[in-house]
């Protein structure tokens, strides 16, 4: 299956570094102070993924700019809304654009996907469901299947 200007999981490096960097003290108010120009310009892609409250449980579909600081969100619940109420925290999927269109069509068309294709592409791309949000801030990589 391919994605059109999507990148699954992380295989370009300068992504996969600025995922890596923990969250400016955790907390997702923080301006990104003290970044250099590269990660700004990392800033600047955006990921669609997809959330679990366990393996084949409650799913969510979203976009963002900034993957590490949305998945703490949702982990620690910083926002009132759906993920909060069903407890979906555990990001087991993402792709990652260069082009806002180009995600905010995938998103689109992954919202309108029957639960079945969702689950067919978590199991493609991370057959164990781990959670890809470590607690340290960082993001991991798309175990390969």
């Amino acid at each position: 299956m391919s994605f059109p200007k999507a990148v699954v999981g992380n295989p370009d490096m300068s992504m996969t570094r600025a995922l890596a960097d923990p969250i400016h003290d955790l907390d997702p108010r923080r301006k990104h102070a003290g970044m250099t120009r590269e990660d700004k310009e990392v800033l600047r892609t955006f990921c669609v993924y997809i959330l679990a409250s366990k393996r084949n449980g409650t799913l969510y579909v979203g976009l963002t700019n900034d993957l590490a600081r949305r998945a703490y969100e949702h982990t620690n619940e910083v926002h009132s809304g759906f993920t909060k109420s069903y407890h979906v925290r555990m990001l087991v999927y993402y792709e990652v654009f260069e082009d806002i269109d180009a995600a905010i069509i995938r998103e689109k068309r992954l919202k309108k996907w029957n639960r079945q294709w969702k689950l067919r592409l978590i199991e493609e791309h991370n057959p164990k469901w781990k959670d890809l949000y470590n607690k340290d801030g960082s993001i991991c990589e798309l175990p390969r299947s």
